[in-house]
């Protein structure tokens, strides 16, 4: 497996991923009238424009990961038979639940009457209609954001190399919150989503000896092609050989010891998700003054030097929320947080080893026990290029299941978070289980005949579930629920 091929593929994986999960623009009056279009030839002002400023203009639009834009006509004629040929074969909008199951408030899927439409309007020449029958433009924000900031923090500039394996990184960063606050959204913008694999951060109370503007990370001993020779299940390893270089120098110090910076994982920009948005079930997350933003940064090589100029933006609460949101987060090394609401492993990772050429490799299970009624309000499961299939299957205190989500077709470029509302009795269990494609069908499989073992790389393997969770203001988090 050399390393030529991690460079391709993930530069073909992260620029496919770049895109939101599940944006909904603001509301329109335009929408499609199913009775009015009858054997009528659909025409764009009147039946395509509303269904694309619903469900594409997120991405479709300029600055954004859409390669072409659908703003207006001129922009999205000369790709009729390409939006024809995706929306038929529902590979666009990206969605990936299996709708046999569960119910999703975030579903960007088309449904039959607009897939028909727009296939109709391709079919018949793409014709444009009357501009009087478009509905009014969608007013995106400026600045590439979907969501318009309160509040922006600006990363500092980092100098990606062409190539090279390139470890998890750690660095801290004052908050920009100087007073107690209600975050109400998170939106992630990397400056350069070809090589961010992924930019993740946790809000912590600061400590004294928290060193600021600094990278921190412990190097992994790797084979020549990049594996780390080490199968203990982790994702980083938290002691050993720890390398830092301070903002803006290319000198590097060695000790040996553990990091002083936590890497935190609850806020993320992944392929396929830049942004949580809690405002629509009316909760935010608490940020105490003066915390410190701990960031988890992991950049992978692509061919070409670029400089990454990543930013993050938030949204905050006049008033305190009627509730907050919960994540489900690994509860590892450095999870500090007393109110996290799970502790331990997402699963047994050590014991993840896909043999070569195994199509259909089950990975060790997930069990999430829960400790008092609860509500769930996010799903997203996490894996990488080998990654499958998973399930959530929610198996009550009556022995009686219920299959919450099924991926029947992970993608690495696309992962999504799937949102819901499902109330969860005390005593109930959530078993979460991935599958696995380690031989020559998957198309994103860079060497087949490798053994796989859990690490961070993407060429590498994991699978997280990580849920969300929906409590009142004041609820301790730490009685919710407890992982075995």
């Amino acid at each position: 497996m050399a390393t030529k091929g991690f460079v391709a593929l993930t530069a073909i994986g992260l620029a496919l991923g770049a895109a939101v999960w599940a944006a909904k623009p603001p509301r329109t009056s335009g929408k499609v009238d199913e009775t009015a279009i009858g054997d009528r030839t659909p025409t764009f002002y009147k039946d395509v424009l509303p269904i694309v400023q619903q469900h594409c203009q997120t991405c479709h639009r300029p600055g954004q990961i859409g390669p072409f834009s659908l703003l207006d006509y001129q922009s999205a004629r000369p790709w009729a038979k390409a939006i024809k040929s995706a929306v038929a074969a529902r590979k666009m909008p990206p969605w990936l639940a299996n709708p046999e199951y569960g119910h999703f408030n975030n579903d960007r899927s088309l449904n039959q009457t607009e897939i028909d439409t727009i296939v109709a309007w391709a079919n018949n020449g793409a014709p444009a209609g009357d501009p009087t029958d478009a509905p009014p433009a969608v007013q995106w924000p400026e600045g590439g954001w979907t969501i318009k900031p309160d509040v922006t923090v600006d990363l500092p500039p980092y100098s990606v190399p062409a190539t090279g394996v390139m470890e998890w990184e750690r660095l801290a960063i004052p908050s920009p919150f100087k007073e107690d606050t209600w975050v109400t959204s998170v939106q992630i913008l990397p400056g350069a989503p070809s090589v961010v694999h992924h930019l993740c951060f946790d809000f912590h109370n600061h400590k004294p000896a928290t060193p600021y503007n600094v990278y921190e990370w412990v190097e992994v001993p790797r084979d020549d092609a990049g594996v780390s020779k080490i199968h203990d299940g982790s994702a980083q390893a938290i002691e050993g050989t720890v390398h830092t270089r301070a903002v803006g120098s290319t000198e590097e110090t060695r000790r040996q010891g553990r990091p002083d910076i936590d890497g935190g994982i609850e806020y993320c920009y992944l392929p396929g998700l830049t942004f949580e948005d809690y405002r629509p079930v009316h909760a935010g997350i608490f940020v105490p003054a003066g915390s410190d933003m701990l960031l988890n940064i992991h950049y992978t090589t692509n061919g070409a030097a670029v400089m990454d100029r990543s930013r993050i933006g938030f949204t905050v609460a006049k008033v305190p929320p009627a509730k907050k949101f919960v994540h489900q987060t690994n509860g590892g090394e450095g999870d500090e947080s007393p109110e996290s609401p799970v502790g331990g492993q997402q699963q047994a990772n050590e014991k993840l080893a896909i043999p070569p050429n195994d199509g259909n490799y089950l990975g060790p299970p997930t069990d999430i026990t829960f400790k008092k009624d609860t509500e769930l309000v996010s799903l997203r499961p996490h894996a990488h290029v080998r990654g499958k299939s998973v399930r959530y299957t929610l198996i009550y205190p009556d022995g009686r299941e219920e299959i919450v989500l099924d991926v029947p077709h992970y993608d690495f470029n696309w992962q999504l978070t799937y949102r819901t509302s499902l109330k969860i009795p005390k005593g109930s269990r959530m078993h979460v289980q991935f599958t696995y494609d380690n031989s020559r069908s998957n198309k994103y499989n860079p060497d087949q005949s490798k053994w796989v073992y859990y690490g961070g790389q993407s060429w590498e393997e994991m699978g997280s579930p990580f849920l969300g969770f929906l409590m009142d203001r004041n609820a301790k988090e730490e009685d919710v629920m407890e992982e075995r």
